[in-house]
């Protein structure tokens, strides 16, 4: 499973975003390290589901009518703060739960509200372009001190006749989360010696600095944005190259409960909803205030900062295995009944690797569901495909 992890200075609404995109009870205040342990829960990114082009709706727990939600992992760290490479505040404990992430939402307090250490201030007081820089400086700062210190190792492996850069550092750094394929592209990528020993501080710190990025690229969730001042988005937007989705993490966590309570029809990542039981004037004037907001940047933005950092920065794609290609079964009738997150370009032995290693190292042929015809082992599957996969292994 994908794995997104939140990370932010304190009090920025990392728990809150957590807890509405998960429903998991968590403690949320409004002061600094509130969450000490990392939490981890499932959340959903959505897309269509392929059900759309049948008559009737496929009637999978997550299908609703016709609006796919696909799990994914969500990792809550603690706040960081200036220095946390150097360890301020247990700054390298939490990340260290960052290792295992696919990529990052970093959540910042849009309204300048909190300063850097997440201590409240005026709204409008504290500059939120200082938090996406800091975040990931700290990282990047992280990372190139994890391999500063286990550059001792590399030299050491220099010695050997077949020593290979490459294999050496894809071994340093698969703890990150890096890939030989990984290393390879960042390396290609850089100019630096031959020879580990003359490898420089500013060589390493450069090498950290392009690991990072390629493994855990970063969105910026611009929240609170129903409580900032008037272009603070945009000029957050201005100041960053990354994406920036403005959010009210507040309002999507009132907007689940009030929907799980029957007062509003909503599921996450609609644009609006609707107020469909009783509520009081005071209920009446936030929701009211909520829907303005909403309007305003096409929603809470919570479901549109979790799809932004899996379809558009990890780029991955929607596949259906199923085991009747007429039905769009499985073996007991399911209609649709798994979803699974692969890269864009994958195929089909791609996607029966993703389902079970055994049905991967047997397979045969696939089926393009849809089209009802076979496919060829390197055809690339895309985004709604609905794949029988023929296993030595399965039925």
């Amino acid at each position: 499973m994908l794995t997104v992890a939140l990370a932010g200075k304190p009090n920025a609404g990392k728990s809150t975003f957590y807890t509405a995109a998960t429903m998991a009870d968590v403690d949320v205040a409004n002061y600094p390290f509130t969450t000490i342990d990392a939490n981890r829960g499932v959340t959903h990114v959505r897309t269509e589901c392929p059900c759309l082009d049948r008559d009737e709706r496929c009637g999978n727990e997550n299908c609703r009518d016709g609006t796919r939600y696909v799990p994914i992992e969500l990792l809550d760290v603690a706040g960081l703060v200036p220095g946390a490479h150097e360890g301020k505040g247990l700054g390298n404990q939490f990340l260290d739960e960052l290792t295992n992430a696919d990529a990052v939402l970093n959540v910042v307090d849009a309204s300048g509200a909190t300063n850097a250490e997440g201590d409240p201030v005026e709204v409008g007081s504290h500059d939120p372009l200082d938090d996406v820089d800091f975040i990931e400086e700290e990282m990047d700062l992280w990372l190139a001190g994890i391999v500063d210190g286990n550059w001792e190792g590399v030299e050491r492996k220099s010695r050997a006749p077949d020593f290979d850069l490459e294999a050496a550092l894809s071994e340093m750094l698969t703890g990150f989360g890096a890939t030989e394929g990984d290393v390879a592209a960042v390396l290609r990528g850089l100019e630096y010696p031959d020879d580990p020993k003359a490898w420089t501080d500013d060589d390493r710190e450069a090498l950290a600095r392009a690991v990072r990025r390629r493994t855990k690229p970063i969105v910026v969730v611009a929240n609170k944005v129903d409580a900032a001042p008037a272009g603070a988005v945009d000029r957050i937007r201005e100041g960053t190259d990354k994406p920036v989705i403005p959010a009210t993490a507040d309002g999507e966590l009132a907007l689940r409960r009030a929907a799980e309570a029957g007062v509003v029809d909503y599921d996450p990542g609609d644009e609006s909803f609707e107020i469909v039981g009783d509520v009081s004037d005071d209920q009446r004037a936030g929701l009211d205030a909520l829907r303005g907001s909403m309007d305003e940047h096409g929603g809470t933005g919570v479901q549109t900062a979790l799809n932004a950092a899996v379809y558009d920065l990890l780029d991955r794609i929607t596949a259906y295995p199923v085991q009747d290609a007429g039905k769009w079964t499985d073996g007991t009738g399911n209609v649709l009944p798994d979803a699974f997150l692969l890269p864009a370009g994958s195929t089909p032995p791609d996607l029966a690797y993703a389902v079970h290693s055994d049905i991967g190292e047997g397979y045969l042929h696939a089926v393009d569901a849809r089209a009802s015809r076979r496919i060829g082992e390197d055809h690339e599957l895309t985004e709604g495909d609905v794949i029988k996969i023929v296993s030595t292994a399965g039925p």
